[in-house]
């Protein structure tokens, strides 16, 4: 199997695709504005205390308080609350780490009314980011996250992932990770750290001691409350560290700034993959050249198509996804219907461990399969789909079929379920009904173009429409673009778009910022 991941910078947002074998199986899209991201850690005050709860919200800087309960504090609560105000004393230099007291634990069945008091400054990090209507979930548990190890200040234990088998391995790794790890931290060794050498353990572990200490340093400086005092490294960096692997042929990127980032990331963890690392400069849109668009626009929306005419329904609530199998207009088989049922049900579950992923569905997911009268193959749909699982990181729970035939997956939450709007309004009407003349349209480009080029002065654009405009408008040895060119400048040029609408438009500068040429029917649009 192959992987590629392609990285679409625009200037309001970047999104992210993970191909398999040129198969869509990952897709993230975040604003650049965007913050409260999971990871990050912010010296906040609490803003309310909730006895019934046993909890308090936290004003981290979001429209709606952060959520957090007592069992989120952590065990070693008050060992970090008595490191926090030594180091917020002593503005000119930091308290060491070393010396700090480690305290007794905090009690598991005691109350946030006798531990906390409103107003007082604590250490918090994001582990949920705001969805729908709640706000960020947070711990005081702070966890400082790298390629090979986790570091988890005030914890004295070394953990190994469970998914390192060898026993010999896991006892290698930990009395190493004890020989070379300071005093008053904990950490974790991930399953990626198996094999490797010590000095790329240490390196990792004193690049994480730095950014702990350079959290608690902007923790002692904050002069406004609440305070960004750890970020967690940009999306595309944070998911390479999570999903980087060796199968990785290609990492295509269409920024510079963020190429340079990325390359600097896996020559850092990777040296000798840091070829892979490509700058994408083709004119087509990099997710239409890489067929990602197509496989976006295909596989989003509330009915998903798979093979043989069979399709799902995937509806999504405030409590929980469901999702409906169909068999579709698909031919009767000769094995009978139960074979055709099975056929149709292992489908879905090829599909529906996809669109888990693509999605990024959490909570719980309740799957109505097609009826099946053969226990073997229930058990086969339910092994089935345990095996495509494991290909995903998020944690996960899969029970058998139950004698409604219903099968209930629960599977980690930790952002807002990825919803891409597929459908299209009408570029033509707005959505109003009437239509204009489309013979007409590329007399409003040409209007569009010359104002452009003879009363803005802007004489080297770019013209996105789509893909069959193009073609009409490229099309012949005196094409229009061609006509256009030589009336208006040859700086134009005509780009194909498969978001885009049929005749919907959009004007681009040289560096690739959209100039707005839209009616003002268009924008209320």
């Amino acid at each position: 199997m192959t992987s590629e991941v392609i990285v679409d910078v625009q200037p309001k947002e970047i999104s992210i695709a993970l191909l398999e074998d040129k198969r869509l199986v990952e897709f993230q899209k975040e604003g650049r504005s965007a913050s409260f991201v999971v990871g990050n850690i912010y010296l906040a005050k609490v803003r309310k205390l909730m006895p019934g709860l046993n909890a308090c919200f936290v004003n981290v800087g979001y429209e709606r308080d952060a959520f957090l309960h007592y069992l989120d504090l952590g065990p070693k609560f008050n060992s970090y609350t008595k490191y926090l105000k030594q180091v917020t004393s002593d503005k000119k230099k930091l308290y060491p780490f070393s010396k700090a007291s480690i305290l007794p634990d905090l009690e598991k069945d005691g109350s946030v009314q006798t531990t906390l008091q409103q107003g007082q400054e604590i250490l918090v990090q994001i582990v949920k980011e705001p969805i729908s209507t709640k706000g960020p979930r947070l711990t005081c548990e702070l966890s400082f996250p790298g390629r090979f190890l986790v570091l988890m200040p005030f914890q004295d234990k070394v953990s190994v992932s469970s998914k390192i088998k060898s026993a010999e391995e896991r006892a290698r790794l930990k009395q190493l990770i004890q020989s070379i790890k300071p005093k008053n931290f904990g950490v974790i060794v991930r399953t990626v750290a198996e094999g490797k050498r010590v000095a790329e353990l240490d390196s990792e572990l004193k690049v994480l001691v730095k950014r702990c200490e350079d959290a608690f340093i902007k923790a002692q400086k904050a002069s406004k409350l609440p305070e960004l005092v750890f970020e967690e490294t940009s999306r595309t960096v944070a998911m390479l560290r999570d999903l980087f692997n060796p199968s990785y042929e290609n990492i295509y990127i269409n920024d510079t700034d963020i190429f340079n980032e990325v390359k600097d990331y896996v020559t850092l963890i990777a040296p000798e993959s840091a070829g892979i690392v490509k700058q994408y400069t083709g004119k087509l849109p990099i997710f239409d050249n890489f067929d990602v668009t197509k496989q976006i626009k295909s596989s989003f929306g509330k009915t998903v198509s798979y093979k043989h005419g069979a399709y799902l329904i995937i509806e999504h609530t405030e409590a929980l996804h469901v999702v409906d199998v169909n068999s579709g207009n698909r031919s009767k088989s000769k094995d009978g219907q139960e074979a055709n049922a099975l056929d149709v049900n292992l489908g879905a579950a090829d599909e529906l461990a996809r669109q888990l992923r693509l999605r990024d569905m959490g909570g719980i997911i309740v799957v109505d399969f097609i009826d099946m009268n053969l226990a073997e193959d229930r058990q086969k749909l339910y092994e089935r789909m345990c095996e495509n699982m494991k290909k995903d990181r998020a944690r996960h729970n899969i029970l058998p079929l139950s004698k409604f035939g219903l099968m209930q997956i629960t599977r980690q939450r930790v952002r807002p379920v990825m919803d891409v709007n597929v459908d299209e309004v009408c570029p033509t009407c707005f959505g109003k009904g009437t239509v204009k003349s489309s013979f007409l349209f590329t007399d409003v480009l040409e209007s569009k173009i010359s104002t452009m080029a003879n009363k803005l002065g802007i004489k080297n654009f770019t013209l996105h429409v789509h893909p069959y405009v193009a073609a009409y408008i490229n099309q012949g040895i005196v094409s229009l673009k061609r006509k256009w060119q030589v009336k208006y400048g040859f700086g134009l040029k005509v780009i194909p778009s498969q978001k885009l609408g049929f005749l919907q438009y959009e004007f681009h500068d040289k560096n690739g910022q959209e100039i707005d040429m839209k009616e003002e029917i268009e924008i209320k649009h």
